[in-house]
């Protein structure tokens, strides 16, 4: 048997061990990719597409995303840094990202006074329109780069809450999330970041490919049980997906401060 082509962030899908509808898996890397699965076609203002049976038999597979998450912090550190920065962070052994997720995780939500949109490379949902820019507001004379990079964090996590408040008005319910790529893997203050923001528990693919091994479960389903491997890819799914034992929950009190500071990303 030969398994044919799928789409990198859908074969995540089943990677994550999402073989039903109500979950939103989201593959953070450069950008991001926001998948879910519905038993019914709607049409969804923004989404990237929809098709039958495209990430597992049985569902309407729903598309959505934005262009810029990683580059968009990556930006940041490659132009906007002090060369005090860098020297600290060599000195303490990490890298740059590592040494602002350190400074901006003692902050707490709105504490700079900062709101940014995440547009860097246009927006692709909801809006589809690649020539947006980006914006920072509320910058002073005692703004710091930690202040920035976790504005640009919040915003990445507002654009992510406007995707999942489309799909819930259009009745494609968002009850649990997902995630999986570089990002879910090495920054734990971005994950707790998007739970409070969404207000939604998130919960991380134990694998660090998490596009590969949904590519091999559609090739064990090629093979079929008799060759070794599985008859559907729901069993695959059990059989070979799993999901690290961490799990981020919204706090309570960050929640009710971003859904304030949502409101005023919607109005920019």
């Amino acid at each position: 048997p030969v398994a044919v082509a799928i789409i990198d962030a859908h074969a995540a899908v089943p990677g994550t061990g999402i073989t039903e509808e109500g979950k939103m898996l989201m593959v953070m890397g450069t950008s991001t990719c926001h998948m879910v699965l519905g038993k019914e076609e709607k049409w969804v203002k923004g989404m990237g597409g929809v098709v039958e049976d495209g990430m597992i038999p049985g569902y309407f597979g729903y598309e959505a995303g934005q262009a810029c998450v990683g580059d968009h912090f990556e930006w940041f550190v490659e132009n906007c840094l002090p060369q005090e920065y860098h020297l600290e962070a060599g000195r303490k052994g990490i890298n740059l990202h590592e040494l602002l997720t350190e400074k901006a995780d003692k902050q707490s939500p709105g504490e700079s006074g900062l709101i940014a949109l995440d547009w860097w490379n246009g927006n692709r949902s909801i809006l589809v329109d690649g020539d947006l820019t980006g914006l920072i507001i509320g910058c002073t004379l005692r703004t710091k780069p930690e202040d920035i990079y976790r504005a640009l964090i919040e915003a990445t996590a507002y654009g992510t809450r406007m995707i999942i408040d489309t799909f819930d008005e259009n009745d494609i319910v968002i009850e649990e999330l997902y995630a999986a790529g570089g990002i879910a893997e090495k920054n734990q203050m971005l994950m707790q970041i998007y739970a409070d923001v969404t207000n939604r528990e998130i919960r991380v693919s134990a694998s660090s490919q998490t596009t590969a091994l949904g590519s091999a479960m559609f090739g064990a389903v090629a093979a079929g049980a008799s060759a070794g491997g599985y008859d559907n890819i729901q069993e695959a799914a059990v059989k070979m997906a799993g999901l690290k034992d961490l799990v981020f929950k919204p706090i309570p009190q960050n929640t009710d401060t971003y859904d304030l500071l949502y409101e005023e990303y919607k109005k920019l």
